[in-house]
């Protein structure tokens, strides 16, 4: 199993931290899944698995999730010194670069059929409503291609 922490947003005195999971069995079966700390809880916000999980397998999953996930995500945050709040953000061009980066970033997801939202989420740091307002602007400036076919 592998845990990779993919953001942090901190606002106020509340941390929210996205972490993707993934599980890889022996016999070529996947789970991934991604997984959000807010406050107390973990919560799951997307699983994916090959093959398809039942519904007794998917009631199990957060049993699954609960330890390994407490273990590299809560304790190693409980253990870091307090720091001054501030978003976690990585250094992105603005304006046409951004844009332009966000049309490559959505296609690419397109293509190997994740969400694009997440992955323009992921690669800009912004929330999902800002994320989609870029998404927006790129398809404005014919990056991507119209979302529905004008009558």
């Amino acid at each position: 199993m592998s845990v990779r922490h993919t953001w942090v947003v901190r606002e106020g005195g509340a941390t929210t931290s996205w972490f993707d999971v993934r599980w890889t069995f022996a016999d070529g079966a996947r789970i991934d899944a991604l997984a959000v700390l807010c406050g107390d809880g973990v919560r799951v916000e997307d699983v994916r698995a090959e093959p398809a999980l039942s519904l007794d397998d998917l009631s199990v999953l957060a049993e699954w999730l609960e330890d390994p996930l407490f273990e590299a995500c809560v304790r190693p945050l409980a253990d870091r010194p307090a720091a001054a709040p501030r978003r976690s953000r990585p250094a992105r061009p603005g304006g046409d670069e951004e844009r332009r980066l966000v049309a490559q970033e959505y296609r690419a997801a397109r293509e190997e059929g994740a969400d694009p939202v997440l992955a323009v989420m992921r690669a800009t740091g912004h929330g999902r409503s800002r994320s989609l307002r870029l998404i927006g602007r790129a398809r404005d400036d014919g990056l991507l291609p119209p979302r529905r076919a004008r009558r």
